[in-house]
């Protein structure tokens, strides 16, 4: 039998180079830009200790896929807390990562979950796998073997800490909703009494405890109708406040003409 070449597997490495560009030091993860099928998706969270990969169903509506792509599934996702997730269903769509020429196109099997997130898809263990990519958090890159070459996909430092913040605004939200749904209303530990500052004034006034006894709060209403002048009742009452201490100002060259942009439409 004749013997056919044997091709090598190009050498997948991260040199210092590659990191030349970003800002450290840092702790950002891994959040890349794709094209899935004719859409341009931002806000892709690359985690190779994720064993699915998943498109959450506000991006899977934005692509309008057809909903008869989806297969059901029984699987459930299960997360820290150990809470489970059913998937909507699994899709197979067409990605493409990469600048061209270093880039590559495959088919991917999705998960489709309707979950609150401030990403848009996860790429996890199977593709990653599949692709024989390797990842590099320090330098906020993806690279992975290809035809004599190796091709890589470059992260966004930027979005990172944005999709973190936004991240953290969403789980505040979600337990505030949780906390007032549960949330009896808290009784005062004693009674308020209304002590009127100025007589001339009647609906000038402020409260007090009653736990204290009846000299002590004479004294105490005294006190406040002396040093009333610290209770501020409208914007009036606090005159001499330069106005450039609540004045917003935009640092923009006065001859120039204001120009209406157009409409910018973001993931």
């Amino acid at each position: 039998m004749p013997k056919i070449a044997r091709r090598e597997s190009p050498i997948i490495g991260f040199p210092e180079e590659d990191a030349q560009h970003l800002h450290h030091l840092h702790n950002n993860a891994l959040v890349v830009s794709i094209r899935v099928g004719n859409y341009n998706m931002h806000r892709v969270l690359v985690d190779n200790g994720n064993s699915a990969d998943i498109i959450y169903f506000p991006a899977f509506q934005q692509m309008r896929v057809d909903r008869e792509w989806l297969i059901l599934t029984n699987a459930p996702l299960v997360g820290f807390e150990g809470t489970k997730v059913f998937p909507l269903g699994v899709v197979t769509l067409l990605v493409t990562v990469g600048d061209y020429p270093q880039q590559i196109t495959k088919d991917v099997t999705f998960l489709v979950v309707d979950y609150s997130s401030t990403y848009n898809a996860i790429l996890g263990q199977p593709t990653l796998n599949s692709w024989k990519a390797a990842t590099s958090t320090y330098h906020v890159m993806i690279k992975f073997p290809m035809d004599y070459r190796v091709g890589e996909l470059q992260g966004n430092q930027v979005s990172t800490p944005e999709c973190y913040i936004s991240m953290l605004e969403m789980e505040d939200h979600q337990q505030t909703t949780c906390i007032e749904g549960q949330r009896t209303i808290a009784e005062p530990i004693e009674e308020l009494e209304e002590v009127t500052l100025d007589e001339s004034r009647p609906k000038r006034m402020t409260r007090i405890g009653t736990l204290a006894s009846q000299p002590i709060r004479q004294a105490f209403a005294a006190f406040l109708r002396m040093n009333q002048d610290v209770f501020e009742w409208s914007h009036e009452d606090m005159p001499g406040i330069d106005p450039s201490v609540i004045v917003h100002k935009l640092n923009v060259n006065p001859a120039s003409s204001p120009v209406r942009q157009k409409k910018q439409v973001f993931a």
